[in-house]
């Protein structure tokens, strides 16, 4: 069980309660206890990409040197590098041409060290290259799954879950992995 939150009060009550993990969509940058309270309960944490501005000079390298940023504060805090996971942070605090250069080009994020971990389900990046409603956006989720396997992420978020299993499945074996 994930939580997702950015509170650290909120991510205590849940690990408290049974949670194996915090997304923190803030990557540890919205509450200053957020890593320590990771930290002790020793449990995986997902640092998603966010920023409050979109002033990106070099799109790509400022999202890599962001995420960066949240690995060093996880660090500090004693929390381990394989306790993280990344997550580009598709559909926050990007343009719809950012989402799409963000999954062009995530196989560039493995220079971060950690695994990385894609939510792109049903988001309106999709819905408005395919003009759908989210309801409508399966097989976009699918293709997006399809080149996240191709470009080595390890997790992936979605709403269909059977769907993207085969698809990722059909992947794996066309690639040799299983």
């Amino acid at each position: 069980v994930s939580v997702d939150t950015s509170e650290s009060r909120v991510a205590r009550a849940a690990l408290d309660h049974g949670a194996d993990m915090v997304n923190d969509v803030w990557g540890l940058k919205n509450d200053a206890d957020m890593a320590s309270v990771i930290n002790h309960f020793s449990v995986p944490v997902c640092l998603m990409h966010n920023r409050r501005d979109t002033d990106y000079k070099n799109f790509m390298s400022d999202v890599i040197s962001d995420i960066n940023e949240s690995i060093a504060i996880a660090e500090a805090a004693g929390i381990t590098k394989d306790m993280l996971i990344i997550d580009p942070g598709v559909g926050f605090k990007k343009t719809q041409e950012q989402n799409l250069e963000v999954i062009r080009r995530l196989d560039e994020l493995h220079s971060l060290g950690c695994p990385i971990l894609l939510g792109t389900s049903r988001k309106s990046v999709i819905g408005n290259v395919l003009c759908l409603s989210p309801d409508e956006r399966v097989e976009g989720t699918i293709a997006t799954s399809v080149v996240a396997v191709l470009k080595g992420v390890m997790f992936l978020r979605v709403h269909d879950v059977k769907e993207n299993k085969r698809a990722v499945k059909m992947t794996e074996a066309v690639l040799g992995r299983i």
